[in-house]
C-alpha cells in the first residue's frame, strides 16, 4: 500500500479567509505535521495530513486538537469549531464537505467574528457547604433524630435529610446564578448554562464575548471572585472558539 493511500486528512476548525494562511506545525503521536487550509470562497477548513486511522479521545490527543485550534485563533478572529477525531479520505472530500457547509458558514461568520468563548465553573468549598448544612436547623434536627438508629430503622428519615440538603444546594445554585452569572451576561454577546457535574458544582456556564470586551470580562470575573472566594472556587477557562454556541458537529460520514 502506498504512503498516499495510508494517509488521510484530519480537520480541526473552519475559518474565514480568502488566502492560503501559514498556520505553522503541530505534533501528533510523536510526529511533526504541517497545517494547511482547504478553501472555498471566503471559507476554509484548517487541516493536516495524518495516518488514516481512528484517533482515540485520550488526554494527549484531545490536548493536541485543542492546542491547534488555540494556535489558529491567534492568527484568525473568525473560527468555527469542529469536533475531535474527524479524518477524511482526501482533500477533495474535505472540499466537497466545505462546499456543502458553506451556507451555514456564511451565516455564522458575522455572528462569531471577533468573538471568543469563555467558560466559568463555580464549585462550592466543602467546608462552606458543610457549615451551611450544619447551620440549617431543620436538617440539624433531623440528623439528631437518626443518631443511634440503624440504617434500616432510619431509612425514610435519611431520605428526608437528603431531600432537605438538596433543597439547600438548589437554593445556593439559584443565588450563584443571580449574583455571578447574571452580571456577567451583561458583558457577553450570548451566554448559557450547562449541566452541573457533581454535588458541589453550583454553576457551569459559557459566555460568548467580543475580544474588545475580554479585559472587562476578566475584570468582572476577578471582582466577583473576590466576593465569593471564601465560599467557592472559580474555574475560568478560554478563550475558546464558540463550541457552546455553534451546533455544527461534523462526522466522517457527512462527506
Amino acid at each position: 500500500m502506498s504512503q498516499e493511500e495510508q494517509n488521510g486528512i484530519y480537520i480541526f476548525c473552519g475559518i474565514q479567509t480568502e488566502t492560503d494562511e501559514d498556520l505553522g506545525t503541530f505534533e501528533i503521536e510523536g510526529e511533526n505535521k504541517e497545517l494547511f487550509t482547504i478553501r472555498y470562497k471566503d471559507a476554509a477548513i484548517v487541516a493536516a495530513e495524518v495516518p488514516m486511522k481512528i484517533y482515540h479521545p485520550n488526554k494527549d490527543n484531545l490536548l493536541m486538537h485543542q492546542n491547534v485550534v488555540s494556535q489558529v485563533m491567534k492568527k484568525n478572529d473568525t473560527v468555527i469549531p469542529v469536533s475531535f477525531g474527524n479524518v477524511f479520505q482526501s482533500k477533495e472530500d474535505v472540499g466537497v464537505l466545505l462546499e456543502n457547509l458553506y451556507p451555514q458558514f456564511e451565516k455564522l461568520f458575522p455572528a462569531i467574528k471577533g468573538k471568543v468563548e469563555l467558560g466559568l465553573k463555580v464549585i462550592g468549598k466543602k467546608d462552606w457547604l458543610e457549615s451551611l448544612v450544619g447551620d440549617n436547623s431543620k436538617i440539624d434536627k433531623m440528623a439528631k433524630a437518626v443518631q443511634g438508629k440503624s440504617e434500616a430503622a432510619s431509612y425514610y428519615e435519611r431520605i428526608q435529610i437528603g431531600g432537605a440538603a438538596q433543597k439547600l444546594i438548589t437554593s445556593l445554585q439559584q443565588d450563584v446564578k443571580q449574583e455571578v452569572f447574571s452580571p456577567l451576561t451583561e458583558l457577553a454577546e450570548a451566554s448559557k448554562t450547562n449541566d452541573l457535574i457533581g454535588e458541589k458544582m453550583l454553576l457551569n456556564a459559557a459566555f460568548l464575548v467580543d475580544r474588545g470586551k475580554e479585559a472587562d470580562f476578566d475584570e468582572k470575573i476577578n471582582e466577583t471572585y473576590e466576593k465569593w472566594k471564601d465560599k467557592v472556587e472559580f474555574s475560568y477557562s478560554g478563550p475558546w472558539p464558540a463550541y457552546n454556541f455553534i451546533n455544527i458537529r461534523l462526522k466522517v460520514e457527512d462527506a
